[in-house]
């Protein structure tokens, strides 16, 4: 069974820093372009930063560009975004996404597995 478990999500104030991670079993993130999107009450789910198969790019939405990075640890089998400079409208739902199209955003695909999600509240 897939399962893609993500932790780290929490309360900070603005201009703090969370560190989320996405740890993957039955299932490896080796040759997969993995990624990140987020979702806030009552909008649609946007794709924020996500990293090729072949780990030469990276893409980070204008609205994370400087403060979000992304990154893996193959041998853990775990996928992290660290967010600085955190800001109230960051607040939203976040969830990993792993085997998708990462080019100049995010696309799923029909085999793209997905986390249960990790709140991330930002207080002004």
């Amino acid at each position: 069974e897939v399962q893609l478990v993500e932790s780290g999500g929490g309360l900070v104030q603005t201009g703090g820093s969370l560190r989320l991670s996405c740890a993957a079993s039955g299932f490896s993130f080796d040759d997969k372009a993995v990624g990140w999107y987020r979702q806030a009450p009552g909008r649609e789910r946007e794709g924020i930063s996500c990293v090729t198969n072949d780990r030469q790019r990276i893409y980070r939405a204008s609205s994370v560009e400087d403060r979000f990075a992304i990154s893996i640890d193959s041998a853990k089998n775990t996928v992290y975004l660290q967010m600085n400079s955190l800001k109230p409208e960051d607040t939203a739902v976040y969830y990993c996404a792993a085997d998708l199209i990462c080019d100049f955003g995010l696309r799923e695909l029909g085999s793209t597995h997905w986390g249960q999600g990790t709140q991330v509240t930002v207080s002004s």
